[in-house]
């Protein structure tokens, strides 16, 4: 299972405007992926309803994991997604 453990960039949190461009960030990499705050519950990265559930704010760590084939990878391209607060995933 590769985990990377990266703390939100976008000052409001996975919310709204930066939830929408996360979410089509980790289904543009096409590799099935899990979100989660430490010790918690880690929900389904690619739904929307299970993101804001999640009420990460700003500045806080969230746990990104993955076992599927390219996981690597593309976790490490949501990561700096996240950690930087862009507007689209970087590239490969």
């Amino acid at each position: 299972m590769a985990e990377r453990r990266v703390t939100i960039g976008w000052a409001e949190g996975l919310h709204a405007r930066p939830a929408s461009i996360f979410v089509r960030a980790v289904t543009a990499t096409g590799v099935p992926m899990t979100i989660a705050k430490p010790d918690g519950k880690p929900v389904n990265a690619a739904s929307m309803l299970g993101l804001l559930g999640l009420g990460a704010e700003g500045g806080e760590e969230v746990v990104l994991t993955s076992d599927a084939e390219g996981a690597d990878s593309a976790l490490d391209r949501v990561a700096k997604l996240v950690h930087e607060g862009l507007d689209e995933l970087p590239a490969a």
